[in-house]
C-alpha cells in the first residue's frame, strides 16, 4: 500500500491519481468494502429498492412505468448517500449500490427525454424535467478568499472542468471573486491557458512591482491589480457575462457603511453592474486597498456610478460563503467550498469525514466561542461606540468570527499555514504553477463524491437546455442594459 499511497502523492493527473487510489483500495481491502451494501451509514435498502423499480422499467421498455417510478422520487441525499463519511473507508468512490443508482437514474433521465412523444409528450416531459430539478436542486461552487492563494482554486476549477463537474453557479469573495470573475467571462477554449498559468498571467505578473527585503515582498499595489483585473476580465456587465458562458457568477462585496448590508452581486441582483468593478471592490482589503464604487452600464450602454453614494470593500469579511443566498436565488441545495482563507485554515478540522473525539471536542469548542461572540458582540458595541475606529476594527472581527466557512464538500489545500509575507504579494510564475498543481491535487480525493452527488441535476439541466434551447432552471437576464436595479 506505501508503494500505491506513493504513487498517489506524486500523481500529475487525475488519472494517474485514480488509478493508484484504486489500487490501494483493492490492498486495502476497501474495495470488498464497496461491494457490500450494508452500512448504518446510510439507508441502503431504501436505494436497493428505488434501483430495482427503475431498472426493471427500463430494461422492459416500459416507458410509462419509468416515468411513473422516476417521479415517485428524484432527491438530492437519498437515503444520507450523500454522506461524507461514507467517502472516508476508500481513497476513491464508495458503495457500488449508491454509483450503480446514480448511473441508472441518470442513463433513464436520458432515455426519458429520447422516448417518442406519441408516448410521452413533450409537455410531459418538461413539465417531469423542471418537477425533477427543482425536487433535486443543484450545486454551487463557493471560492473563499484567498489572498496570494487564489491560484488554488484555479486547480480546483481545473479538475472539475475536465470532469465535467464544474457548477453552473459559482461565487467568489477577494480572490476567489478573482478567479469566478475569469471562469465567467470566457468559453471553455478560452479557459486552458488561465489553467496553464500562461501567456496573460504571465505578462502581469513580470509587470507587478515586486521586491524583497529579508524576505518579506512589496505588497501587490492598487494599480498592479487593477491592470491585472483589467488584463484576465472583459469590459461586461454580470448580464453580459452570463450571456456569453451560461454560468452565473456572484461576487461579494461589504459595505464600508456600519448600518448597510453586505452585497452579492451578479446577473440576476445587479445584471448592469460592471464585473470589473465588483472584483476590485471584493479584493479591497481593508487597510491595504481603497475601498471601491461600483459602476454599471445605463440604458445607453453607457458607464455610471451604481448606488454612488456608496463604497465598497473585501467580500470575505461579510459573507465569505454565502451560502444562503446562493440557495435562494438558484435553488442550490448542496455546496462546495473551495476553502483557502488563511485566516480561517488553521481553524478546520477535517471538514469532510468523521471527527473523532478531538475534531467533536474541538467543534464543540468553536460553536462555544461563536455563541459567545454573539453574546458579547452588542456589549462591546456599546463600550467602543465612541471609539469609531476601534468600533469599525471590533464589527469587522465579529463578522469574520461569526461567518460559516465550510459546505457539504470542502476542498482544502494540503497544507494549512503559508508564510504571511507572501499573502498580499506578486507570485513568480512558479509559484503559481505550484499552487494550481495543489488545487489540482487536492479536489482529486473528492472527484468521485462531487460526481455522485451533483450527476443528477447536471444531467436534468442538460437535458432541459436541450429541450428549451436555453440554460434552464436559472433566471436568463436580457443582454441590453435596462437601467440600474436594486441589489438584494
Amino acid at each position: 500500500m506505501k508503494n500505491a499511497q506513493k504513487r498517489m502523492d506524486d500523481a500529475t493527473s487525475y488519472a494517474e491519481w485514480k488509478e493508484a487510489a484504486h489500487e490501494h483500495d483493492v490492498l486495502s481491502g476497501a474495495e470488498d468494502w464497496k461491494r457490500q451494501e450494508h452500512s448504518s451509514r446510510y439507508d441502503y435498502a431504501t436505494i436497493r429498492e428505488r434501483l430495482r423499480e427503475i431498472r426493471k422499467a427500463r430494461d422492459t421498455g416500459d416507458d410509462r412505468a419509468l416515468l411513473f417510478a422516476l417521479n415517485e422520487g428524484i432527491h438530492g441525499n437519498l437515503g444520507g448517500m450523500g454522506k461524507a463519511s461514507l467517502y472516508t473507508r476508500s481513497k476513491v468512490g464508495t458503495k457500488r449500490l449508491i454509483t450503480d443508482y446514480v448511473d441508472e437514474v441518470t442513463r433513464s433521465l436520458i432515455h426519458i427525454s429520447k422516448v417518442r412523444s406519441n408516448v410521452i409528450t413533450k409537455a410531459e416531459k418538461l413539465d417531469f424535467f423542471h418537477r425533477a430539478s427543482h425536487c433535486f436542486g443543484r450545486s454551487a461552487l463557493m471560492l473563499s478568499g484567498a489572498g496570494a492563494l487564489g491560484p488554488f482554486h484555479i486547480g480546483v476549477i481545473k479538475t472539475l472542468a475536465q470532469e465535467g463537474l464544474l457548477p453552473r453557479v459559482i461565487s467568489g469573495s477577494s480572490a476567489g471573486a478573482l478567479t469566478a470573475a475569469v471562469i465567467g467571462t470566457h468559453s471553455d477554449e478560452e479557459l486552458v491557458p488561465f489553467f496553464e498559468a500562461d501567456i496573460e498571467i504571465e505578462a502581469t505578473i513580470e509587470e507587478a512591482h515586486v521586491s524583497s527585503v529579508l524576505g518579506w515582498r512589496d505588497r501587490i499595489q492598487t494599480e498592479d491589480l487593477r491592470e491585472m483585473v483589467e488584463a484576465w476580465i472583459p469590459d461586461l456587465t454580470f448580464a453580459e457575462a452570463f450571456q456569453l458562458t451560461g454560468r452565473h457568477i456572484n461576487v461579494s462585496v461589504a459595505p464600508t457603511k456600519k448600518l448597510q448590508a453586505s452585497r452579492l452581486l451578479n446577473a440576476i441582483t445587479s445584471p448592469n453592474v460592471l464585473v470589473r468593478e465588483a472584483v476590485m471592490a471584493s479584493c479591497a482589503v481593508p487597510g491595504v486597498f481603497p475601498p471601491v464604487m461600483l459602476m454599471a452600464r445605463d440604458a445607453d450602454g453607457e458607464k455610471q456610478p451604481y448606488l454612488s453614494d456608496m463604497r465598497w470593500i473585501d467580500g470575505s469579511v461579510t459573507d465569505d460563503m454565502p451560502a444562503k443566498r446562493l440557495a435562494r436565488l438558484y435553488g442550490v441545495n448542496h455546496f462546495i467550498a473551495s476553502q483557502t482563507n488563511p485566516i480561517i485554515l488553521w481553524t478546520i478540522q477535517n471538514p469532510n469525514g468523521e471527527s473523532g473525539l478531538f475534531g467533536h471536542l474541538w467543534n464543540l469548542g468553536s460553536r462555544a466561542t461563536k455563541e459567545w461572540f454573539r453574546a458579547t458582540r452588542n456589549f462591546s458595541d456599546q463600550m467602543t461606540r465612541r471609539l469609531p475606529s476601534v468600533n469599525s476594527a471590533l464589527n469587522m472581527f465579529h463578522s469574520v468570527a461569526l461567518q460559516e466557512y465550510t459546505a457539504d464538500i470542502n476542498i482544502i489545500p494540503r497544507r494549512r499555514f503559508w508564510d504571511p509575507r507572501k499573502l498580499l504579494a506578486p507570485l513568480d510564475r512558479d509559484e503559481m504553477e505550484y499552487l494550481i498543481a495543489e488545487g489540482e491535487a487536492a479536489t482529486w480525493p473528492q472527484v468521485e463524491m462531487i460526481r455522485n452527488c451533483s450527476m443528477i441535476s447536471h444531467t436534468l439541466d442538460n437535458l432541459l437546455e436541450g429541450i428549451e434551447g436555453d440554460v434552464v432552471g436559472l433566471y436568463r437576464p436580457t443582454a441590453t442594459p435596462v437601467g440600474t436595479k436594486a441589489v438584494a
